[in-house]
């Protein structure tokens, strides 16, 4: 199976703001940011999933497909986190998580772990549903550096070296 993996397209008011699962609102862009999306996915058909999050299913729409929602697309839960500024975040929590974000949570939240593991999970389901053919899942940086980082064999604590712009598109052929 062909995994193709998709960031939503750039957002209005996330700058400087915790937004794993907050849903925030798209930016006035979104028009040119969907077509230039749609320009870089493989030609059809595929199955299309998408992120319960309203930037990925709006972006679903757009593409025309009906999607199939899948929570496991969700980006990272922040916990307590979600929807403050980074700056206002307690310091000694935030410092705690940025030293090891990989095995600790955010209060109430997840760690990278658990985010990975829930999106190689979802890349198995899919490989197993679509053998053979092509799924295009519209997700966020954090599941989308998760099965890169899986893929291509990269520590999770080094993910970040991983560039996934707003919008970006990532082609994951069949392993093998």
């Amino acid at each position: 199976m062909r995994l193709v993996l998709v960031r939503h397209t750039a957002v209005a008011d996330g700058q400087g703001l915790c937004y794993g699962r907050t849903d925030v609102d798209l930016a006035d862009s979104f028009p040119a940011d969907a077509q230039a999306v749609r320009a870089a996915l493989p030609a059809g058909p595929w199955a299309l999933y998408a992120s319960p999050a309203r930037r990925c299913r709006r972006l679903a729409d757009w593409l025309g497909g009906t999607a199939i929602i899948d929570a496991r697309l969700h980006e990272l839960d922040f916990g307590a986190w979600e929807g403050r500024a980074w700056n206002d975040l307690p310091r000694p929590e935030l410092d705690r998580w940025c030293a090891d974000f990989v095995t600790v949570r955010p209060p109430g939240g997840e760690s990278f772990a658990e985010l990975t593991a829930r999106a190689v999970a979802f890349a198995a389901d899919a490989a197993s549903r679509h053998a053979g053919g092509c799924v295009v899942a519209l997700t966020h940086a954090g599941f989308i550096r998760a099965l890169l980082a899986s893929r291509r064999g990269v520590p999770c604590a080094d993910v970040f070296s991983i560039a996934v712009p707003l919008g970006s598109v990532h082609i994951l052929e069949p392993a093998g």
